[in-house]
């Protein structure tokens, strides 16, 4: 047996690495209890598929705790860190690969295009159109769309105020993450609020943070109403809706508007939807993020 193989212990079961000699497998070591398990001298021993051994001297519990994990002799500084105004016994480990190891591998840079607009103003659309584009040019693209979102990752939010702000924080550490990876993440959110948006802008280093503006009055939108939330909001059904109820903050210094005004939606007119995917695709080309220096 390799004396470096890695323990770890679970309530009072064991589990030992395959670095024992040639196996492929884990084993399963259950500390036991009873006396009838105890050597003569007392001591305890591990059972190996139902048949007590004397305890090997190198196996032993590993407990994690708070004060371990910040201990100087866990090899790390044991800094306290402040996450959201609360203390933290938690160090950040660096990796040796890099961010800019990762878009030399795929060939482009990794950044963040969130589109934000009202409800019904094509946002979901141009994401689709946009990630289509990117792929047709060998790029990698993901979309964290503010519906599909809600089935997953964020199914426990509900869409009151405090929970909307908690829905775009998430989103955006997710699109922070792609991002680094080398990803141009799409992340398209109605994120009717500049605070949130400007957060989530924070979040990433100056440049690879690419707000589009979908421009498109309320009243077109309402018209287009694909998804019927409009009619619901305005019959009572739908509280705290953006637009009728609750108010939309159209981004002041955003790099990209684009503007769409007719009223059968950007679903109409495919070339539409091809001539805004290229309107950003352009963008991220002159800058640099669909190649590496």
């Amino acid at each position: 047996m390799d004396v470096a193989a890695v323990t770890r212990c679970v309530g009072r079961s064991c589990y030992v690495s395959p670095a024992f000699g040639d196996s492929d497998r884990f084993m399963r070591l259950s500390l036991s209890q009873r006396s009838t398990n105890s050597d003569p001298t007392g001591r305890k021993c591990l059972k190996f598929r139902g048949k007590s051994h004397r305890r090997l001297s190198f196996i032993r519990p590993i407990m994690a705790t708070e004060e371990s994990i910040s201990s100087p002799s866990s090899g790390c500084a044991g800094e306290t860190k402040l996450i959201n105004g609360k203390q933290k016994n938690i160090v950040w480990h660096d990796c040796p690969v890099s961010k800019s190891d990762r878009e030399g591998l795929i060939k482009q840079k990794g950044c963040v295009i969130w589109i934000t607009g009202l409800s019904g103003s094509g946002k979901s659309s141009l994401a689709c159109a946009l990630s289509r584009a990117l792929h047709n040019r060998g790029k990698l693209s993901y979309i964290l769309d503010g519906d599909n979102v809600r089935y997953g990752l964020n199914s426990d939010l509900s869409f009151k105020a405090e929970d909307r702000a908690e829905n775009i924080r998430r989103v955006g550490e997710v699109a922070k993450l792609f991002a680094d990876a080398g990803v141009i993440c799409i992340a398209s959110l109605i994120s009717p609020y500049r605070r949130e948006r400007a957060a989530c802008r924070a979040l990433l280093p100056e440049g690879d943070f690419i707000e589009v503006f979908m421009d498109v009055p309320l009243h077109v939108c309402e018209a287009r109403d694909p998804k019927g939330l409009y009619k619901r909001a305005r019959a009572g059904k739908i509280k705290g809706f953006t637009g009728v109820d609750d108010p939309y903050e159209p981004p002041l210094d955003c790099e990209i508007v684009i503007q769409n005004n007719r009223d059968k939606g950007v679903s109409s007119s495919s070339s539409s939807l091809t001539e805004m995917a290229e309107i950003v695709v352009s963008y991220l080309d002159k800058n640099g993020y669909l190649k590496t220096p």
